[in-house]
């Protein structure tokens, strides 16, 4: 297998040695998240494991896609979001990167829309490879078959790879989106309501894929589908109101003794 990844040493930071919860990938410290004078999210303290799928739900505006924002630092984007408190990312703290670049080569964001660049499905997978050094074709091509056959979209597209990715439909978009991510070759895989424009037979595809994937990678999924988060993640924190209301293992939220009332309810459907 071609190396296409970044080592976390060239995000120029020393490591640091988490000790609260063994293989930690992420660890989140009192993290508050402000628009201007509007808070987003606040005191947020969770740890997310190694090779684990690990689910947020909650209704909109709840703060899910800031938290994801400020795990890639989407912040230095916007000048009106402040983001305060400690995110350890594979043992350093991501507010104090020099190399943020470095930072989002280690992580694959898929976003609720299918976002192709103008460019072929073989130069969409390819991309971000090149952009990392790899010019040999034989290389690039090995990679981005790989990515296209995790993201279950190799024998669809295979004959045609020069043709434009936007030709594709938009399931097949939304899994050359994952294929794009695939080639960074992350150590963390985001995924925001990736299904919310993909028709159910893919959204079935795109979840066997996730269930392959985390044997290699962490992967954080937000959803408002409360029963794919039950399908998926192997624990689940559930935000309201910009709070983390409470973090479990996902069967037992949904089917033992919850810690707060609103968690219950929003499963249930009573909101959202």
């Amino acid at each position: 297998m071609v190396n296409i990844g970044l080592d976390v040493a060239s995000m120029n930071e020393p490591a640091v040695n988490i000790t609260s919860v063994p293989n930690t990938k992420l660890e989140v410290s009192d993290l508050t998240i402000s628009y201007g004078n509007t808070p987003a999210l606040s005191n947020i303290n969770f740890s997310v494991k190694e090779h684990e799928i690990f689910g947020i739900i909650g209704p909109a505006n709840a703060g899910k896609t800031s938290f994801l924002k400020s795990l890639n630092r989407m912040d230095t984007f916007d000048s009106n979001m402040t983001v305060d408190g400690q995110i350890l990312f594979n043992g350093l703290n991501i507010q104090n990167l020099k190399n943020i670049y470095a930072l989002r080569s280690r992580i694959g964001v898929v976003f609720p829309l299918p976002v192709g660049l103008p460019l072929t499905i073989y130069e969409n997978v390819a991309l971000s490879p090149r952009l990392r050094g790899i010019k040999k074709r034989s290389d690039l091509d090995i990679i981005v078959e790989q990515c296209l056959t995790r993201a279950a979209l190799w024998d669809e597209v295979k004959d045609r790879l020069n043709s434009l990715g936007s030709l594709l439909s938009g399931g097949q978009q939304q899994r050359l989106t994952i294929a794009r991510a695939l080639s960074q070759a992350p150590d963390l895989l985001m995924l925001d309501e990736f299904s919310i424009a993909v028709d159910p037979v893919t959204t079935m595809r795109i979840e066997d894929v996730l269930k392959e994937l985390k044997k290699d990678m962490t992967i954080i999924l937000v959803t408002n589908l409360v029963q794919q988060a039950r399908r998926l993640a192997d624990r689940t924190a559930f935000f309201l109101e910009g709070e983390c209301v409470e973090v479990g293992v996902t069967e037992e939220l949904f089917t033992g003794e919850v810690k707060d009332q609103r968690t219950r309810d929003y499963i249930e459907g009573k909101f959202g």
